[in-house]
């Protein structure tokens, strides 16, 4: 007898990831594909098989709302009206007359061609061409959704719910709240979504220059899938020979670097002690200075408080009188405009900082004053390029004196709610199981007091955050693998370090390291994905302590 062998989801799930991970990147060297034709249909069914989370009802009938919104947030306005997608590198769209069309949630520059082309700048590698390829995929399966509930017959009769739909989206006046809520009841239909379901996440798609963007995205999306079917007119997406070339070579990564290097030169700071902290470009600059540039406005208030008023939507006038103070106290601002990563930077001189109008008046800094370099967060594999160029001697022959490099960073947690304390001991890389292993300088127990909760153990990199389900995740965290939670770059920034410092040997060799992540999500509970929104002020007080704990190592307070 024969045993029948059956797979689990989750190992099914993992040759869906693993799937879809050749299928891109042998796309990508044909230079392109129709994504609803035959070429695109490997993506689609592993897309499918594998139903990440995020995604929520995509292998159902009705459409997903939610994951329609959070991609929508990540690609450019005005992408669902275009039949070409162009991925390209930097090749000089922005001395163009083309305006630069930048995602909410993502920094990426696109540029609308005409009518029909979009095209896309991949400046941060590889993990933004799968970001992006995975997105294109799910809205297109949503769309030849909507096209199968409106289309009656091959000969392209449609329902009268899509000619109602027709007629709202065609006005150019901002519609009445009559007028919007009978085009919200023919799109429900369409949608096979209730009325209310409709109506809650209406507002979240629009904008003050397009309050109605909700019924065009969808209009858009149906018109084109029934295009696709009727006219045989498919969608396509390309990716420019330059980007094929260029790709994979650190290109934008060693003129980041090369830019932070000359800054150092020029500030006399090269033979000094380096700390690289890769946080946001808030949390360190708040961190030493707002108390104390504050501390009269906001009297009486603990420093949480004042982080957070810090952080609200309209707080650039508190936020402004804060930079300004740091300049005058070592602090260089380096916003990336040349480079392409999208990784502004700052870096300061602590022989420029005056302790006693700090948050650390008990700093011990040595006689060689110690210079932080913070960068913003890099994005998936690009932590691999980015720190690796940074790590590399100047000019070959000037090698950077680097005593710890911090990583703090948001990540999905697989036990505890949004907003927890994740430490990570070591780095998986999420399909190949390759690991990295590190003493981290933070522990658990430095977190005990603070009034969150902190968890510690090995930490998964993923391909995306948008390719998990519930199946391949548990695994991870119920298996003799112990995974605490799920971020993009750990593994990525310790290849980086682990290759500089034991390989390379342009870093010392006993360099520290320091990780720890804050909950953006929960991915295994329902309705706690990163598609049900922000985290408000919930990552402030995560954010700052992390970054306090790794101030306090640096500044040896504690």
């Amino acid at each position: 007898m024969t045993k029948n062998i059956s797979r689990s989801r989750a190992q099914e799930s993992s040759a869906a990831i693993e799937k879809m991970y050749i299928t891109m990147r042998h796309l990508f060297n044909r230079g392109f594909y129709k994504p609803m034709g035959i070429s695109g249909e490997t993506l689609r069914e592993a897309l499918l098989s594998l139903r990440p989370e995020i995604y929520g009802n995509i292998a159902e009938e009705k459409v997903e709302l939610n994951g329609l919104l959070y991609v929508i947030e990540r690609l450019p306005t005005g992408i669902e009206e275009c039949r070409f997608i162009n991925l390209t590198s930097d090749e000089g769209y922005s001395k163009s007359h083309f305006k630069a069309i930048v995602p909410p949630k993502r920094r990426r520059n696109c540029y609308r061609i005409d009518e029909e082309q979009m095209n896309v700048e991949i400046t941060r590698g590889r993990s933004d061409i799968y970001d992006i390829l995975t997105h294109l995929t799910f809205i297109f399966i949503e769309s030849h959704k909507i096209k199968n509930r409106i289309l009656l017959d091959d000969a392209g009769e449609v329902s009268r719910d899509w000619q109602k739909l027709e007629l709202a989206v065609s006005q150019k006046k901002k519609l009445s709240q009559t007028e919007r809520e009978q085009a919200v009841s023919h799109a429900a239909n369409i949608l096979g979504r209730t009325f209310i379901e409709v109506l809650d996440i209406y507002d979240a798609f629009g904008s003050e220059l397009s309050p109605d963007r909700f019924l065009h995205v969808i209009y858009w999306l149906g018109k084109l899938a029934i295009e696709e079917v009727l006219d045989d007119n498919k969608r396509t997406i390309t990716f420019s020979p330059i980007l094929r070339e260029r790709l994979g070579h650190h290109l934008h990564g060693e003129i980041w670097a090369t830019n932070i290097k000359e800054v150092l030169k020029a500030n006399n700071l090269l033979d000094r002690p380096i700390h690289v902290i890769s946080a946001n470009m808030h949390s360190v600059m708040n961190s030493i200075f707002a108390t104390t540039v504050l501390k009269t406005k906001f009297k009486d208030k603990s420093d949480f408080f004042i982080y957070e008023e810090l952080s609200k939507s309209g707080a650039n006038e508190v936020r402004n009188k804060v930079e300004e103070f740091a300049k005058q106290y070592g602090m260089i601002s380096l916003p990336d405009a040349a480079s392409g990563t999208n990784i502004d930077v700052q870096i300061f001189d602590t022989a420029k900082i005056d302790w006693e109008k700090s948050s650390f008046p008990k700093a011990k800094t040595g006689d060689k004053k110690p210079v932080l370099i913070v960068m913003d967060y890099a994005f998936g594999e690009q932590a691999y390029e980015t720190i690796d160029e940074l790590l590399k001697p100047y000019k070959k022959d000037t090698f950077l004196n680097v005593e710890s490099l911090s990583i703090m960073g948001k990540a999905g947690i697989l036990e505890g709610g949004k907003g927890d304390i994740m430490i990570p001991s070591a780095h998986i890389n999420e399909g190949t199981a390759d690991n990295y292993f590190f003493h981290n300088e933070l522990s658990a127990k430095m977190f005990e007091n603070d009034g969150i909760p902190v968890y510690e153990g090995p930490m998964v990199t993923v391909l995306g955050t948008s390719l998990q389900n519930k199946d391949l995740l548990k695994f991870f965290h119920e298996s003799t693998w112990g995974v605490i939670g799920l971020e993009m770059e750990g593994s990525y920034y310790q290849k980086a370090i682990q290759s500089a410092s034991k390989i390379r040997k342009s870093i010392p060799l006993d360099v520290k390291v320091r990780y720890a992540y804050y909950a953006s999500d929960n991915p295994l509970e329902t309705g706690s994905t990163l598609a049900s929104g922000g985290l408000g002020t919930t990552g402030v007080k995560p954010t700052y302590l992390i970054t306090i704990k790794i101030l306090e190592q640096i500044f040896n307070v504690k």
